[in-house]
């Protein structure tokens, strides 16, 4: 329950901060002296590495006798600049120091219970309405599920956002986890999620350990899922430099336990939670006060960020685990047909990672007409007709003479050749189904 309250503390404290007014008050030479003490004394006594945290405390001291803060009266640069010398030591992105004129020491633990309570209430309201950044759920072409996330909400309140996406997705044969843009949250959200993709033996997620208290809490997959669990359902889960914190847990959890490939860039680093510390009237210090600890590798992935199997741009991130889960798809699928329904997006999706270029000479030959549908070329790029009015339809090549229909990636149209002259067009969908239209000789 610890990790749960320090989790709240914090989203409270963004919440606070991030919705606190403009203004801001000059410091002192005595407030700036006075809140570099007060930093320093949280970070020594909290901060999960204790010989880091002195090495920390002398490196800030040493920059107050020397004058580096003298003249920091701005209260937000003062809080950047030393944010900035305090991860320096070790790189840890999750110590930061905070300024927040509008929440002076003192005033978070005496908030009354009903004043908790309807902050609480205003702010679960704001997460229904960012539906717990569930951005995007869909069922992609070959059967893959996705699922954009922005962050691991409180499963106490998210659940059955998640469960209705695991409902959704449950006859999918491969699911991509887009955590690019997520930035962390709960780990109680981290093993709820984890949980759909194992059998019901608890399998070891993640340990962590607490300095302050000098406990550990362990995190095991879940007895129980509301739904259908999905232990063969192939795994991709896209990282970048903004997947962070509990995105990261998911992300390292899953590529040890050999459940799941990453693909994308590497993400930013953070493995260690904590909770934040009121250090003067204006300002709070958020320390890490714990670290993961992985039952696999016995350590995490802070400073270093969760390394993908198939490293590649961000943007491209997408449509690299798309071809590789068709592909991977295809090598264990031993029915044509579905094999062949692989192929055909497969043949889709590397048509936009390299569009094809027809040459002209061959577009000009596909002009004309075949039966009550006519082919025109306009500006380079070929147009499908129909008798229908509205029916003009832009064709795009998947090779130099197959072109997908409009928007529709599960119809196309083939050119047919005999001797090397156009005879024929055909449509074809992915479920094999086909008509041909032989074409005009005038």
């Amino acid at each position: 329950m610890k990790k749960r309250k320090t989790l709240i503390l914090f989203f409270l404290l963004t919440f606070i901060i991030g919705y606190s007014q403009n203004k801001t008050e000059e410091l002192t030479t005595k407030e700036i002296r006075e809140t570099i003490h007060e930093v320093g004394k949280v970070i020594k006594e909290k901060y999960v590495f204790p010989e880091i945290a002195n090495a920390i405390v002398e490196l800030i001291n040493s920059n107050l006798r020397n004058g580096r803060y003298r003249s920091l009266s701005n209260p937000k640069e003062l809080a950047k600049i030393l944010t900035k010398d305090v991860q320096s030591i070790n790189h840890d992105k999750h110590l930061r120091v905070f300024y927040n004129l509008e929440n002076p020491r003192g005033q978070q633990t005496e908030m009354s219970a009903e004043d908790r309570e309807k902050f609480l209430e205003k702010m679960m309201e704001m997460e229904k309405r960012d539906n717990f950044t569930f951005k995007e759920v869909k069922i992609l072409d070959g059967n893959i599920g996705y699922i954009n996330f922005r962050g691991f909400r409180n499963p106490e309140y998210a659940s059955e956002t998640v469960i209705a996406t695991m409902n959704f997705l449950s006859n999918t044969d491969a699911i991509i986890f887009d955590l690019r843009n997520n930035g962390g949250g709960y780990p109680q959200m981290v093993q709820l999620l984890s949980s759909y993709f194992f059998k019901g033996d608890a399998i070891h997620l993640n340990t962590f350990y607490n300095r302050i208290d000098e406990t550990s809490e362990q995190f095991w997959t879940l007895p129980y899922v509301p739904g259908k669990r999905l232990p063969d359902v192939q795994l991709y889960i896209l990282t970048g430099s903004s997947t962070f914190s509990a995105a990261e847990e998911f992300s390292y959890n899953l590529k040890h336990l050999k459940r799941a490939m990453i693909i994308g860039e590497t993400s930013g680093g953070g493995a260690h939670p904590g909770e934040s510390f009121q250090v003067s009237n204006k300002f709070k210090v958020w320390t890490p006060t714990g670290r993961a600890i992985n039952p696999i590798t016995n350590s995490n992935w802070e400073g270093v960020g969760v390394i993908p199997h198939i490293k590649t741009s961000e943007k491209d991130a997408l449509i690299s685990a798309r071809l590789k889960a068709l592909d991977s798809l295809k090598s264990v699928n031993t029915d044509a047909f579905r094999n062949d329904f692989y192929d055909w997006h497969m043949g889709t999706l590397k048509a936009v990672q390299t569009p094809v270029n027809v040459p002209l000479s061959s577009l000009e030959n596909y002009v004309g007409t075949y039966a009550e549908l006519s082919i025109s070329l306009e500006n380079g790029v070929l147009y499908y007709q129909s008798d229908a009015p509205d029916s003009k339809v832009k064709l795009t090549p998947i090779d130099n003479s197959t072109f997908q229909y409009g928007e529709l990636t599960d119809v196309r149209i083939l050119f047919l050749r005999t001797n090397d002259q156009v005879e024929a067009l055909m449509t074809k969908n992915v479920y094999g189904r086909s008509d041909t239209y032989t074409k005009d000789k005038n």
